[in-house]
């Protein structure tokens, strides 16, 4: 799937992403800095009923939110994380278990994403004030 969108557009591309995604445990996001992926995240956040303000994990790695339904979802920011070792000694591999999660630089986990449902998501500039979305699923 690939979109081209503007920021005024957020509300519908993340309305078709949460219907795409829905059988996805896991949502990568890949991206420049300042493509907007946090943007993105807090787009389908609210797509998917969090009421929580959503913001980068960047200093903390992992924000935990829930909506309406009792649904867990958590975000990871891996940009400071330089290897999967890291990941796992930080706990962080059991939060992938029984939960929604959304990944900013997920480069370093890869591998341990193969045996879980996982979309991904890139973003990239599309001239100055629109991005092109890429997304697509693994096959399981």
């Amino acid at each position: 799937m690939k979109m081209i969108y503007g920021l005024d557009e957020l509300e519908v591309v993340s309305s078709r992403i949460k219907d795409v995604v829905a059988d996805c445990d896991v949502i990568t996001f890949t991206g420049s800095l300042g493509a907007g992926k946090t943007t993105l995240i807090r787009a389908l956040a609210k797509a998917l009923g969090i009421k929580d303000e959503v913001t980068s994990p960047t200093f903390a790695y992992m924000n935990i939110y829930g909506n309406e339904k009792n649904e867990r979802f958590v975000h990871f920011d891996l940009y400071r994380l330089n290897n999967l070792d890291e990941f796992i000694a930080a706990g962080f591999d059991e939060y992938l278990i029984d939960n929604k999660v959304f990944i900013e630089w997920p480069a370093v986990v890869l591998p341990i994403l193969k045996s879980v449902p996982a979309c991904h998501i890139s973003i990239d500039y599309e001239g100055i004030d629109k991005r092109v979305l890429q997304l697509t699923k693994e096959k399981s």
